[in-house]
């Protein structure tokens, strides 16, 4: 589950960690009130669930409340990354000298949480962590102990934070790593983390993700949830127990294995081609399970193709194939559907679906190639 900046500062302000002054405005005239009574100049930034809003045009310094009026106004009702701007952020702008990052994640590897500091922070910190990863000084405390005082130590001097500001950065980013704790976080991160010319350091801007396996025991911050247009497909197949991502491509996939999944997306990009998502149904395909998936899968107006792909274990594979006639007997599907069975059975079922307006191929990589390939054709009509 995804903060939207101003909530996850608010959690960081709690936190003893400060923040600017800001307010939340949903229009112009919220906007224009909100820096006056912050105190222009102020910083107006786009809320949604997306990075890169500098770089779309979704945050702009106003130096008057006019300014943050008309700020407003070319930011609200604008699309960053696919999401619609509905609310705006308000916060007066920072005197600064200095931008660093602050960032704590898990370290799958490890097996235990990695805390991030750098001197280089700002908007491209993922290439700074890909061209120079030597400017980034990283720490695993125990997760059991926590950021202990001599490991925050060692991170900063390892940073190489200026003297003035290090026993600050220090206190930061141990009650950064409690709250990543406390919430049950799978990223927390501050980036930039001001220093101002007056000496002081303050969040510049904040993101908070909580493992939603997590919100049964975090009942304040599950109520913070909020679904936009692109998660709905998302939130719709968690709750029938199916594993969805949403990705960028046009070929739209089901299968049934996380695993099978993952190299049916590798089969496809080796093809020429882009998933549009991963979906795993699980272990069961029968026809209430096709229904649901493709229908999730085809709410997305980007897919051009479905590659259906199922291994025959428990589930045998004639069964499949009679739950997915039955969907498309029912609701004929709109884009073309490539279906690939293999296993318990995998012969008896290709049979029954000779001659139903699909395709079926034996082998991953031939049902890969002819999604592929109708992905690319013209759209039906």
């Amino acid at each position: 589950m995804k903060l939207h900046e101003y909530q996850a500062k608010q959690i960081l302000q709690r936190a003893g960690i400060p923040i600017p002054d800001g307010r939340l405005a949903t229009t112009p005239d919220e906007a224009e009130g909100a820096a006056k009574a912050i105190g222009a100049p102020v910083v107006v930034k786009a809320q949604v669930h997306a990075g890169g809003r500098g770089k779309a045009g979704g945050i702009k310094v106003a130096k008057s409340p006019s300014d943050a009026k008309a700020a407003a106004s070319a930011i609200l009702g604008m699309e960053i990354k696919g999401l619609r701007v509905e609310k705006v952020y308000v916060e007066r702008a920072a005197d600064v000298a200095d931008e660093l990052y602050l960032g704590i994640t898990l370290d799958r590897d490890r097996r235990r949480p990695v805390v991030m500091l750098s001197t280089v922070g700002g908007m491209d910190i993922e290439d700074v962590a890909v061209a120079s990863p030597e400017k980034i000084a990283r720490g695993w405390p125990s997760p059991l102990l926590g950021l202990l005082p001599f490991e925050a130590r060692a991170l900063v001097f390892a940073a190489g934070v200026a003297e003035a500001q290090r026993e600050v950065v220090v206190d930061m980013a141990r009650r950064l790593y409690r709250t990543y704790a406390e919430t049950d976080a799978n990223l927390v991160e501050i980036n930039p983390l001001f220093v101002q010319k007056d000496g002081s350091v303050l969040a510049g801007d904040a993101k908070l993700d909580i493992d939603d396996n997590a919100l049964f025991r975090q009942a304040e911050l599950a109520k913070l949830k909020e679904v936009s247009p692109d998660e709905e497909a998302e939130e719709r197949a968690r709750a029938l127990g199916f594993s969805f991502v949403q990705l960028d491509g046009d070929v739209g996939i089901i299968g049934n294995g996380a695993g099978l999944v993952m190299a049916t997306l590798d089969a496809v990009r080796n093809a020429g081609g882009r998933a549009a998502n991963f979906l795993d149904v699980g272990g069961g395909a029968k026809e209430a399970v096709v229904k649901a998936a493709l229908e999730i899968v085809l709410s997305n107006p980007r897919v051009r193709s479905v590659m259906i792909n199922i291994f025959g274990g428990i589930t045998r594979g004639d069964e499949v194939a009679k739950g997915i006639l039955d969907v498309i007997e029912k609701h004929p599907p709109s884009v073309p559907l490539v279906v690939r069975i293999s296993g318990t059975e995998a012969e008896a079922g290709r049979r029954l679906l000779e001659g139903a307006p699909l395709v079926s191929r034996e082998t991953m990589d031939e049902a890969a190639a002819e999604a592929v390939r109708l992905a690319k054709e013209p759209a039906r009509t």
